[in-house]
């Protein structure tokens, strides 16, 4: 039962991301509005709380109080790779996007995938992304794991993020659970996924990198 039941959650998980990008070209062309991208795993999905409580739906409820003409979409999947990102990102493209939150890589680091993939993905989505949308901007969210995997495979992986960052001229969000990895008050009993109280902190994260992003956007 416990494994039909994930299969099904699985299912519909799926069908809630693919519903989001299912859209009418005559209202997609009639709408002003440009189109934020949350493409990531289950930290973007929310995984354990209301998605209406998870980071990105904050941020569109921060965009909305300012009056400014954002819509974000959230596609994070729970147990995505960056070898998954990469194979649904083309697909997720067919709707226009101009900016991209890329936050992938942290279920590669607790499996230890080899880093050099993990890397190589992260910028094959970036790459795709701006093939398809030159003019798009990035944010990449970057992500730390836990002590268990060694003090080398922690170093290396972390600074995957700032080498892609420079390498690839995008904005860097140098960690995504700052303030609320591993504090236990601000995340669910697995001890991996925020509690809506650790959304809130961080939301406010992103928002600090992605507002001076989204000004100039709006200039």
């Amino acid at each position: 039962m416990a494994k039909r039941w994930y299969r099904l959650s699985l299912v519909y998980r799926i069908a809630a991301v693919v519903s989001a990008f299912v859209v009418s070209p005559s209202l997609s062309d009639q709408s002003e509005k440009k189109t934020i991208l949350f493409f990531g795993d289950s930290l973007a999905a929310g995984f354990g709380i209301d998605p209406d409580l998870a980071f990105p739906a904050l941020i569109q409820k921060k965009i909305d109080a300012l009056g400014w003409d954002f819509t974000v979409i959230n596609a994070g999947l729970s147990g995505e790779t960056t070898a998954g990102g990469v194979r649904r990102i083309d697909w997720v493209l067919q709707r226009k996007i101009d900016l991209l939150f890329l936050e992938l890589g942290g279920n590669d680091g607790l499996r230890g995938i080899d880093l050099g993939s993990t890397k190589a993905n992260l910028q094959k989505i970036i790459d795709r992304t701006r093939a398809i949308y030159p003019d798009v901007r990035v944010v990449l969210a970057g992500m730390q794991i836990p002590p268990n995997m060694g003090p080398e495979y922690i170093q290396r992986f972390r600074a995957i993020y700032p080498e892609i960052a420079d390498e690839k001229e995008v904005a860097l969000l140098p960690f995504l659970l700052k303030d609320v990895g591993g504090k236990k008050k601000l995340n669910l009993a697995d001890g991996i996924h925020p509690t809506p109280e650790g959304h809130n902190i961080v939301a406010e994260s992103v928002w600090e990198i992605m507002r001076p992003v989204l000004v100039e956007m709006t200039q």
